[in-house]
């Protein structure tokens, strides 16, 4: 344990590109590799924090990781204090705003932050903010992969003991959309729950006729159908549809969260720890969850999602993905079907040195 506070002394970043196993395919483009900038935040009394971020596109890699380097001279000997940080580097960026490459700095610099100071208390982040450790019911999920292929992928996960699994949708006709998910209850039986995602490419009045014919198709939910930021159009589908609506991923600070909230965009919620604020922004926008009773989920960083979801109150889903695990070095385990976060300091990330110098963007 540390008496004092600790300060820090600079921050590492490095890009890397991680390939995919398998193209994970979407209503949106197809997803090949992870490009990834890696942030260690290093204290001047030796404690190293780590973090991640993921850029999407490659073109972004080089930018983000120069934002983040640049934000140095902000964080540079200052206490290892992650809401102190987060409200002057906020405040940094006002006009700006917190949206795209500089809300991705600013959650790459919160969550190594927020790792160092679990690190130097010896506790794993989710003890650190006063919840405990326990198992999270994990989803896997199959691309845009069609019938056949979604069955395929989705078998694989229930054999893995996984309680849910999600497939992207929104084929040209909804029939095909239901020839994914019958096929796909046909290959995991009827334990094991089913999600479908749209990634936002419908129009409201589409997504309403739609949720009407899967409505008789006994989902856990239904994502994004809509465009993100209309949380208008969301609300008008969630009073429609019978079964949930869920969105959050692309909801940048848990203020927009609230709006959505607000306006009864969406029944359940799923937060992005980078697109959310990292940490401190999970905990405000988990704290509008709970004053609303709506469950919460993640999406993606599936080790400080694990522990993060272990201090939320209306605790949810786990998103489990493998997208980023070749350079973790210890990757989250999964216990019968459930996310297992592990008795060790910090949130859980640490770095495979080999993989990440084989991927390595100089």
């Amino acid at each position: 344990m540390t008496a004092t506070p600790l300060r820090i002394r600079e921050l590492r970043v490095r890009a890397v590109r991680v390939p995919m196993v398998e193209p994970h395919r979407t209503a949106s483009g197809t997803i090949t590799e992870s490009p990834l900038v890696l942030t260690d935040v290093l204290s001047e009394e030796g404690v190293v924090g780590h973090s991640y971020v993921f850029c999407y596109a490659t073109l972004a890699l080089k930018p983000v990781a120069l934002l983040i380097k640049g934000l140095e001279p902000l964080v540079a000997r200052q206490p290892l204090a992650p809401l102190e940080i987060a409200a002057t580097l906020s405040q940094r960026f006002r006009l700006l705003g917190p949206q795209g490459l500089t809300g991705i700095a600013m959650a790459a610099i919160d969550m190594a932050v927020w790792d160092a100071l679990s690190r130097a208390h010896g506790l794993p982040l989710a003890r650190l903010l006063g919840g405990g450790l326990k198992p999270i019911p994990a989803y896997g999920a199959t691309g845009y992969d069609g019938a056949a292929g979604s069955a395929r992928v989705a078998a694989s996960w229930a054999e893995r003991k996984f309680k849910g699994v999600k497939a992207k949708i929104g084929y040209p006709d909804v029939r095909e959309d239901v020839n994914v998910i019958r096929a796909m209850r046909d290959a995991v039986g009827a334990g094991v729950s089913l999600m479908v995602d749209y990634n936002q490419s419908l129009t409201p009045t589409e997504a309403i006729e739609r949720a009407r014919v899967l409505d008789h198709e006994g989902l856990t939910w239904i994502e994004e159908p809509t465009l993100a930021e209309d949380y208008a159009g969301h609300a008008r589908i969630a009073q429609e549809a019978r079964t949930a609506i869920q969105c959050g991923e692309n909801w940048w600070g848990p203020h927009e969260m609230l709006k959505a909230i607000e306006v009864g965009a969406s029944d359940y919620v799923m937060a992005d720890v980078m697109k959310i604020g990292g940490v401190t922004g999970w905990l405000q926008a988990a704290a509008f969850a709970d004053a609303r009773g709506i469950l919460m989920s993640n999406h993606l960083f599936v080790e400080i999602s694990a522990q993060l979801l272990c201090a939320t109150p209306t605790a949810h889903w786990l998103e489990y993905a493998e997208w980023f695990n070749p350079i973790i070095e210890r990757p989250l385990r999964i216990v019968d079907g459930c996310a297992v976060p592990e008795e060790r300091p910090g949130t859980g990330v640490e770095w495979n040195e080999e993989a990440v110098k084989r991927y390595l963007v100089e």
